[in-house]
Parts: structure tokens; sequence; C-alpha cells
């Protein structure tokens, strides 16, 4: 049977980096998935081998050492990934996410002290906006940065949350308030690079990583919160040296971010749909194999259908912002479609299993738990459709 969500128009390299990640995938991840996720144990081992393929360092430019690939390359090795375990393509993505932000924004100083660790995996990044009271309302931030009167330093006071990687990475893209920007809110905003230690507790002076989040699924990556009380860090560490332009630099970012999301919920679609499809061919009621069944034959055909069609409008988005060209929309399209659609396949999966699929020892189970992620992550479904209401909004109006 062909296999679901091929990519056509592929070049060489990069069909060769997709045979490469699914056979680490198949060999290396499925097997050892279960076990990781129920004992919210990190994948160190994954992790290193991801490390020797030289996936952190996929879209980073030759120059700093890494892959130079493509946005579009870099969302189906994440596919890949998310097939296996989703909590995997979690070390990976805000690692991703910052190291656009510097390729794109960082001054040529930021670039070279950072890209070529990041490329090997030595520098692991997390990316902070949310804080305990806000998520979507980043102009509504509370976390400030003060600058000191010698001009050369900041001190950042404030509680940040939700960092995947949090305690894990070593460099937080950290967006706070600084008030040098213009006088609508989202312009006083600048995005810093925070350098640490891994581990919890007080890894610097201010700066305090209190623990593991625990959480109903996406286990095995670490979800935490970051503590600042007085935090001194150089201007030099602002990102691009540009205070007040941090929001624009976080919306690039967040927009590479959901084409991640998308290709993440595409990814557990995709094995929620392999594991339906042979279970139903094992399975037997009445005489026959409950595929044989119309009512779980159609269910299939549905399945299979919003794969694909999840996974086409995730390649159109990374096309599009290979391409230079703005995706907010087309991002938010495809964030919120697959998301939608990995829900649904993942619970029709779950359901073709029955009894079973409530079983730990069936691999459907720890899909139920991930899924719903995926609709909340990078936005939820309802930020997804104003971005993608004010986007048409604005293309309709300028034609009249």
């Amino acid at each position: 049977m062909a296999r679901l969500a091929q990519t056509a128009g592929l070049t060489d390299v990069q069909s060769e980096i997709l045979a490469t990640v699914r056979q680490f995938v198949d060999k290396e991840v499925i097997p050892r998935a279960q076990e990781l996720e129920h004992s919210d144990t990190y994948p160190t081992d994954i992790v290193e081998g991801m490390k020797e393929m030289g996936l952190f360092g996929l879209t980073i430019p030759e120059e700093y050492g890494g892959l130079g690939e493509s946005l579009l390359t870099y969302a189906l090795v994440v596919e890949e990934i998310a097939r296996g375990w989703m909590s995997v393509s979690g070390v990976i993505n805000t690692h991703f996410i910052v190291a656009h932000m510097i390729k794109q924004h960082g001054t040529p100083e930021q670039k070279q002290h950072f890209l070529p660790r990041m490329a090997t995996g030595e520098v692991r990044g997390s990316f902070s906006m949310s804080e305990p009271d806000l998520g979507s309302d980043v102009a509504a931030i509370k976390t400030r940065a003060r600058r000191n009167d010698d001009g050369a330093h900041y001190v950042i006071d404030g509680s940040k949350m939700w960092l995947t990687n949090g305690g894990s990475s070593n460099l937080i893209a950290l967006l706070v308030k600084t008030d040098e920007g213009a006088e609508k809110a989202h312009q006083n905003l600048t995005t810093f690079l925070v350098e640490k230690p891994e581990g919890f507790g007080e890894v610097a002076p201010g700066l305090t990583i209190p623990g593991k989040i625990d959480k109903m699924g996406y286990k095995g990556v670490d979800t935490t919160e970051a503590v600042f009380d007085g935090y001194k860090i150089g201007a030099d560490k602002v990102l691009g040296e540009a205070p007040g332009k941090g929001f624009a630099y976080m919306m690039d970012g967040v927009e590479v971010g959901r084409v991640n999301v998308a290709a993440r919920a595409c990814g557990i679609a995709i094995r929620a749909f392999e594991l339906a499809v042979e279970y139903a061919q094992q399975r037997k009621t009445f005489g026959k194999a409950i595929a044989e069944h119309q009512a779980v034959a159609f269910k299939l055909a549905e399945m299979a259908t919003k794969v694909e069609a999840a996974h086409l409008m995730m390649v159109n988005a990374a096309r599009l912002k290979d391409s230079g060209e703005r995706n907010d929309v087309e991002a938010g399209m495809a964030k919120l479609i697959a998301s939608e659609y990995c829900a649904e396949v993942t619970q029709d999966s779950f359901r073709i299993h029955g009894g079973y699929g409530y079983s730990k020892e069936y691999e459907i189970e720890r899909l139920m738990r991930e899924a719903p992620f995926l609709l909340i992550g990078e936005g939820t479904s309802e930020i997804q459709k104003t971005i993608i209401s004010r986007g048409l909004l604005r293309e309709y109006k300028s034609r009249s």
C-alpha cells in the first residue's frame, strides 16, 4: 500500500534526509516511546541520535555549520518524528524557532556566537512569551526589563510560563516589556537572548526554573516556568540590538512555529491512521475483519482523506514561507485544520480499537493524550481563525 502523505517534487537530498529520519524513528523512537512517555523520562539517547544526524542544525546556514535546508524539509522531518513520538519533535521545535529568529534578526556577532553551537546541538533553545496570567495576549506582558543607568545592562523581573525545554535548554528567547518602543503596547516589547545552565532550581543569580509541570500528555520533554528576580543581562543580548522590536521578531518565529505544529499534528494523525488500519485488518467480528464492515471502512477512508488534506496545507504554508512571502494566513490555516483533523483522526482510531484503545499497552492511548495539546499550542483554533479572518479582510479590502 502506498504510504500516506507523500510529498511530490522533493530533491534527492530531501528524500535522503527523510528516509534516514524515517528509519531512525522506526528503529529508535517508536519501540521506546511508550516506556519513556509513561515514565515521563527525557529521551536523552534519542536526542543524542538527532545531534549525530545534524537535525539541530537542519535549517541553520552552512556557513555556521548547519545543513542549510528549507522550512519545508524541516516540517517534513518534524512530521516523521512526531509520527514516532510528539515529545521528541518538541525538543527541536523551540530550538528551531530560536535559531530562525537569530538567523533572520540577530546581529553578526549574535549569529556567530550562537548559530555554530546551535547547529551541533551544544546550545539548545527555548522561547518564552506566555505568563501565568496571559497566553495569546502578548501585549499584556508584565515581565519587565529596566535598563541600568550605565546603559550597558538590563535588569529583568517577572514570571514566564509554559517554556518547552525550559530546563533542558541553555538558551531562552525571552519576550519582555521594556518601554523603549512606540506608543502601541506591542511596540514596547523586546526579545532577549538569555544564556543559562541546564537544569532546575536557581540556575543563575536572579533566574529560577522551578521544575517540570506535570501534564496530561506531551511527557518526556520538560515544560516549565521561569522566574526572574533582579536578573542582570547585557544590552548586547537584545536580539538584533533592537529594543521595542521583540514582538515582530517573535511573530516571525511563531509563523514557522505554526507550520511546525501543523507538521506535528500531521505526524500524529498518520500514526493514528497506521494503527487503526492495521488493527482493523487483524480484529475480527461476525466472521470477518472489522475493516470489511462498511462502517469501519468508511471511517478509514475519511481518516486518510483528512490526513492528506492536512499534510498538503502544511506543505503549502512551508513552501510559501520558503519563497519569502508572508504566510501568516496560510500558516494559521494549516495549523487550524491539521490540529483539528489530528484530534478527529486520533479519536476515530481510538474508537476502532474499541476497549483495547483504553489500555496503556496500546499506543493509541498515548496519542489520545497528545493530540489535544496541538489544539492549543502556538495559539488556539480560535486565535487561528482570528488571524485568518483578519488576513482575508485585509487582502480583499485592498482589492475593492
